[in-house]
């Protein structure tokens, strides 16, 4: 794209990147336009003649800057223990300071603008805070972290009556997942959403809650940028105090900013003390909301919640996969441990041999499995019957990066509350 941009003809009937037949795309892949017009008569009138705007570049930038580090990370412990050849790092992201240096124009938007952009913009901020619909940011309140989840219960109650829904964000995902199981015994239809959650699976669950399929969410850092959810007219954050990345100022005000679509809308900050994090955040909303009031009584508007229709996409699709592969799994008929286990081995040799070695290394994983469960009943004489989906299942093939069962509620807790 951002050849296209800096190299593409100024004519696009007339392709002069051939004025010499003999010549093939890759002698003219070069990315000086002066060059290509001294050696081949090709004008780049576009050449740094472009605008690249960059959205969300709190999260965008840093992203950008850890491709290339990343990418080399994995790359040299492959080459180290010989999965890969070492031409394999010739095949890179750019460098940061290359990004930079064929961005010719940048626009950076942001709620909650990092130190670089601030940095590089030089001083010019425009402030886009005033929103013609008249939509104001939420209250804050601070409550204590002691005893907040019967606090959240109590609130969440009052919202579910009146049928709008409510996002809660909690610290870690075993405490998402064990205040989901609580909130669920105590007759709230919820949900917990974190990074465990395959992603497509995540516009499902969203599309659930506008839908009103489930009125309560719970996540951890997923309830960020990007989420449209008008119908959310509560946020809670537990444990606001614990300062922190999940916690930062950054952070508070995007999970704030969640409940901007509704005109009832409320944030709870569950703390003991105030941090700096959290006086920075109120204080930032405390004044987009003051100036969305003035300009509200200075017009007359009276601010009405978003309604925005759902879109079905692709979630119809994911679920009828879905049931396919649950009845398919429900009709594959059972085998021998012990012939599986030489299918597997079989299996798991011919991906080796085509150097597909994750391939082979869950193979390698299954087939342990199994051995485990022959070993278990060493001595008996019958068969030993057993399902492949079964063996894939227990390892947690197929499902979120941990293996851990993805469900409306979680795995079953006990009934005491999370702490």
């Amino acid at each position: 794209l951002l050849d296209y941009f800096d190299y593409a003809p100024p004519d696009p009937d007339r392709d002069l990147r051939r004025p010499d037949p003999r010549l093939n795309d890759d002698d003219v892949a070069g990315r000086d336009a002066g060059e290509d017009a001294r050696r081949f008569g090709i004008t780049r009138q576009n050449a740094g003649d472009w605008l690249l705007i960059i959205d969300e570049s709190h999260v965008t930038i840093p992203q950008i800057r850890a491709m290339f580090a990343g990418d080399k990370a994995r790359k040299d412990v492959l080459v180290e223990h010989g999965f890969r050849l070492p031409s394999a790092l010739d095949n890179r992201p750019i460098r940061f300071e290359e990004f930079e240096a064929m961005t010719p124009q940048v626009l950076y938007v942001s709620a909650t603008p990092a130190q670089y952009e601030l940095e590089k913009t030089g001083g010019e901020v425009v402030e886009l805070i005033i929103r013609p619909t008249g939509l104001v940011d939420p209250e804050v309140e601070v409550r204590p972290a002691t005893g907040q989840v019967p606090d959240l219960l109590e609130r969440c109650r009052e919202r579910v009556e009146r049928g709008d829904r409510v996002l809660i964000t909690a610290l870690t995902k075993r405490l998402c997942e064990d205040l989901t199981n609580y909130l669920a015994e105590q007759g709230f239809r919820v949900r917990y959403l974190h990074s465990d959650i395959e992603t497509l699976e995540r516009i499902e669950i969203l599309t659930g809650l506008r839908a009103g399929e489930f009125d309560v969410l719970v996540g951890v850092n997923l309830l960020r940028e990007g989420l449209d959810l008008p119908e959310v007219s509560l946020v809670c954050i537990l444990d606001a105090d614990k300062e922190g990345y999940l916690r930062s100022a950054t952070s508070l005000i995007q999970l704030m900013g969640r409940a901007a679509r509704n005109a009832d809308a409320k944030v709870v900050l569950y703390a003991d003390s105030m941090t700096d994090s959290m006086r920075q955040a109120i204080e930032e909303t405390e004044r987009r909301r003051a100036r969305q009031l003035a300009y509200n009584k200075e017009h007359g508007i009276v601010p009405q919640t978003i309604r925005k229709s759902i879109r079905r996409g692709i979630e119809a699709e994911l679920k009828a996969r879905r049931q396919a592969r649950q009845a398919t799994a429900d009709a594959e008929p059972a085998i021998d441990a012990r012939e599986l286990a030489e299918a597997l081995e079989t299996e798991m040799l011919d991906a080796a041999q085509e150097m597909s070695f994750e391939k082979a290394a869950r193979l390698r994983d299954q087939l342990r499995h199994v051995q485990a469960l022959l070993d278990a009943h060493a001595g008996e004489d019958g068969p030993i019957l057993v399902r492949r989906s079964e063996v894939e299942e227990s390892l947690g093939i197929g499902r979120g990066k941990s293996g851990k069962k993805r469900g409306k509620k979680g795995a079953k807790g006990g009934s005491r509350p999370p702490r």
